[in-house]
């Protein structure tokens, strides 16, 4: 079955602020990108700093967009030129990592995912940012690069830069990601260098026509259905997907337990690389599939895969400081969902900006933010935690039971994800896609920010009667 593709969506008008403040975002990822653009949407002047030299020069290989995201991104008019660079996802494959068999298929139902008002999209993670920082950059805001934030003062709301200057806001966003200083200024210590990990990811792309030359490889890349492939091994998994861009290139990504990495666990970075070499060492033993991917990839970026606690605070006390996006929620790097939550704050963020009328509502609004956010992100960080468990079982018997459940329905030309607990992350994943963030905020506003405001005016008339009285005597 192919997925038609939902019908054009207009973008929505939103609310303008009656008092539009200046915002720093620091972070010029996914999350601060589309944070700056939520904020011009509404009125809000942005300046984006962000530490790398130009945009998606950081990041190479691919990202899934689920359709609780690109809704959102449909709704601020960027759905032609997200169709542009993106493929629809209409199937997952489950297979063996160690042998390849395959376990089952799903094909994605047409009318749930027209029930969320978005689609499931595979495409480049640099084509991406790119494309969020053209239109923050028609939006309105300003964005620096080079622009490396060494010192945060949450107490007077401003940052230092490595050079020495000074730049002051109403409000700083801390958008910089897992090891935030921003983060640090918060909570009071390195939360993510603090915690130990569990495994390293690989990301890396192989060519399109590597992928083409190949018979063995063709069926993964040319597949009749734009499918997700995903491997399941003893502690360890993969993934692979196609990437639409210039070269059509694909996506692979790898999760592995703690190795001996030749000065690669020292890396931890998006940006920096490790040999294939050093990969293809880490990921034995797999299917002879995966190895002939990996001795053709680009370079990949290795990365540590945590399990960070959950932060109690995401505003700062004096209340001019917050967090989104990993800074204040860490997911399993390699997530569905960690651009999505993302890029979801900065959308509550703005909703709730919307509204601004006074400076006294500033710390308000970002205290709402965490309340509105906090449970959601919990629940999507647990579900993607165990995700990651559910597909590196070790050998024994839940990994037997997990298998030999999936080969049944297989057999019987089932869905994968229909019955027992495969069901159940299916109907899980169905209220992930589901979730809108956006109604959420204008929710809440209208459920308990009108009656906030409302009380705010009481005590406020209450006070200035109370004081014409006591001048009257």
């Amino acid at each position: 079955m192919i997925i038609a593709s939902l019908a054009a969506q207009s973008p929505s008008v939103p609310t303008q602020a009656s008092l539009s403040i200046d915002f720093l975002v620091v972070g010029g990822g996914i999350g601060g990108l589309a944070c700056a653009i939520a904020l011009r949407r509404v009125g809000h002047r942005v300046l984006v700093l962000e530490k790398a030299a130009s945009a998606g020069s950081q990041i190479s290989g691919g990202i899934r967009l689920p359709p609780n995201v690109s809704k959102i991104l449909f709704h601020w008019g960027l759905e032609a030129e997200l169709r542009k660079i993106s493929l629809t996802s209409e199937a997952i494959q489950l297979n063996i990592y160690e042998s390849g068999e395959i376990l089952g298929t799903h094909f994605w139902e047409e009318e749930v995912l027209k029930e969320t008002g978005g689609e499931y999209l595979f495409l480049h993670h640099a084509d991406l940012q790119r494309l969020l920082h053209n239109t923050a950059l028609s939006f309105g805001a300003k964005i620096r690069n080079n622009a490396t934030v060494a010192l945060v003062d949450g107490d007077d709301c401003h940052v230092t830069l490595s050079t020495g200057e000074i730049l002051r806001a109403d409000a700083i966003i801390g958008a910089d990601g897992r090891s935030s200083i921003i983060q640090r200024e918060i909570v009071g210590h390195d939360v993510y260098n603090d915690t130990p990990h569990r495994f390293v990811m690989y990301n890396t792309v192989v060519p399109g026509h590597v992928m083409r030359a190949n018979p063995d490889l063709i069926p993964l890349y040319e597949e009749k259905h734009t499918t997700l492939f995903c491997w399941f091994g003893d502690g360890r998994a993969a993934m692979g997907f196609r990437i639409k861009g210039g070269t059509d290139d694909y996506a692979l990504h790898f999760w592995v337990p703690p190795g001996t990495q030749e000065g690669g666990e020292d890396v931890d970075s998006w940006g920096s690389k490790v040999s294939v070499e050093e990969m293809l060492k880490q990921i034995q033993p797999c299917e002879p599939r995966l190895k002939k991917m990996v001795l053709k990839a680009a370079p990949p970026a290795l990365i540590k895969v945590k399990a960070l606690p959950a932060l109690e605070d995401w505003v700062h006390d004096e209340g001019r400081l917050a967090l989104i996006g990993e800074a204040a929620h860490p997911i399993p790097v390699g997530a569905i969902q960690a651009a999505a939550m993302a890029v979801e704050d900065g959308a509550v963020l703005a909703k709730l900006f919307s509204h601004l009328g006074s400076q006294d509502q500033i710390s308000s609004f970002l205290y709402a933010y965490q309340d509105l956010r906090e449970v959601r992100c919990a629940s999507v960080v647990t579900s993607e935690q165990e995700n990651l468990a559910f597909q590196t079982l070790p050998k024994g018997e839940m990994q037997e039971a997990r298998d030999n459940g999936m080969r049944a329905k297989y057999a019987a030309g089932q869905s994968v994800l229909g019955g027992g607990e495969a069901a159940d992350q299916w109907e899980s994943l169905k209220d992930l896609f589901g979730y809108d963030a956006e109604d959420q905020a204008d929710d809440w506003w209208v459920k308990w920010g009108i009656l906030r405001e409302r009380a705010k005016q009481s005590s406020i008339d209450q006070g200035l009667h109370s004081g014409m009285n006591n001048l009257a005597l």
